[in-house]
């Protein structure tokens, strides 16, 4: 399983903002790749698009930023859980650290 983390957000999201200092160093910590999809960025947005339709069909009940945590983004994808919103540091690394441990 070679495992990503999709983070779906807005360029005028401040939460988003302030949370890119720090998400990408924590999910290559934990060994997992990092795409960021900004909703502007529509080629990008496009790519992944399905991921995120798969978890919310009309887009209602999703955080900003969503970290969707799935196995082969790109092709026969598996959404193995999600982190939504935005934590602390600390916080969002035991969150992404509980859906590594759930999907074993």
């Amino acid at each position: 399983m070679s495992l990503a983390v999709l983070k779906f957000s807005s360029e005028d999201c401040g939460i988003c903002h302030k949370m890119s200092f720090y998400d990408e160093k924590i999910a290559k910590e934990l060994s997992l790749d990092f795409v960021d999809i900004k909703m502007q960025d529509t080629a990008t947005y496009r790519k992944y698009r399905q991921v995120l339709l798969a978890q919310y069909p009309n887009k209602t009940d999703m955080g900003w930023p969503t970290y969707i945590v799935c196995d082969d983004p790109q092709g026969e994808f598996k959404i193995v859980g999600e982190v939504k919103g935005g934590h602390p540091k600390g916080e969002f690394r035991q969150r992404l650290q509980a859906v590594l441990d759930e999907a074993k």
